[in-house]
């Protein structure tokens, strides 16, 4: 896998996001990627931080704890909502608890449910958190991020700008309220923790976190293309590698003509309007990508 300019990706310490709309292959180019550097030798984790994942179903893993090893040089994690709900509650869950139990009748498990769900995007900045945790850690040379389905990765772009508006309400609705015994901080503090954590997950994306992004040669999925590509300009990511997907290679059938003559209509427009990307056309298998061999085989053509 290389940039645009032709030179190697660095040999470690490098975030890998895969995102796109759903079912068009990024578990697939994850775990192909993955398990590329974990054959080069690097200690690779793949994390999914999609609520359906298939990271354990593609490895063939039917070990179902949380970070679990494939291979040497190779581990995978699929974080789901009760994972979010947890670094929530190890952030701030139990103060904000004293602030809202003073003055609602709510036990703990509904109001960490309520508040992990409250804010579009907020969850997935808790994953974000995690990961970042994941490389300060130093116990991995790479990682590789399967996103959910790209419209709610987004979400937490917007968690910054809602939280900046809030606060300038906050004052008075909170500035009277004070924690229990134990406690220091006002609820405001608190929210301007939030602020922080949103704004540091912002500043993670942008400077460490290579964003690929995969499509299909079809019209709706090019059509999201240019949403996809200003959302993420707007932000200020920088986008180097475009991955198409499932490109028809063969016409040895009027189906297969047929349906590799739509699929080059896109791929001519893919090519010009995102020419100045990394542009990849993995082949359409006649079969399901699952296993390690069969991960190969993508490989072949996701880095050759």
């Amino acid at each position: 896998m290389k940039d645009k300019d032709n030179r190697d990706a660095p040999v470690g310490g490098s975030i890998y996001m895969f995102a796109g709309k759903g079912g068009v292959g990024k578990t697939t180019c994850a775990a192909t990627t993955a398990l590329h550097y974990a054959r080069q030798g690097q200690k690779t984790l793949a994390i999914s931080t999609d609520a359906t994942p298939s990271l354990a179903h593609i490895f063939e893993v039917a070990d179902k704890k949380k970070t679990t090893r494939v291979q040497d040089c190779l581990s995978i994690n699929e974080i789901g909502l009760d994972e979010v709900q947890k670094m929530w509650d190890q952030k701030f869950g139990r103060e904000v608890y004293e602030v809202f139990s003073s003055f609602v009748s709510i036990d703990y498990d509904s109001l960490v449910e309520f508040m992990t769900s409250m804010l579009p995007g907020l969850s997935d900045e808790f994953m974000v958190d995690y990961i970042r945790e994941m490389k300060k850690s130093g116990n991995y040379e790479t990682i590789i991020w399967d996103t959910a389905p790209l419209g709610q990765t987004l979400a937490l772009l917007h968690t910054p700008a809602m939280l900046v508006e809030h606060l300038k309400m906050a004052p008075r609705i909170y500035s009277r309220l004070k924690f229990g015994q134990g406690s220091r901080q006002s609820i405001l503090e608190i929210l301007k923790g939030w602020q922080k954590l949103s704004a540091d997950s912002i500043d993670f994306l942008r400077q460490e976190v290579r964003f690929n992004i995969v499509t299909i040669a079809e019209a709706l999925a090019f059509e999201q293309l240019e949403d996809i590509f200003k959302e993420l300009d707007d932000h200020g990511f920088v986008v180097k590698q475009l991955i198409v997907n499932n490109v028809i290679k063969t016409d040895n059938s009027e189906f297969l003509t047929m349906k590799a003559s739509q699929q080059r209509q896109y791929l001519d427009m893919i090519h010009q309007r995102y020419g100045h990307l990394n542009i990849i056309e993995l082949p359409m298998c006649p079969y399901e990508i699952k296993g390690i061999e069969r991960l190969k085989e993508v490989e072949a053509n996701l880095f050759k």
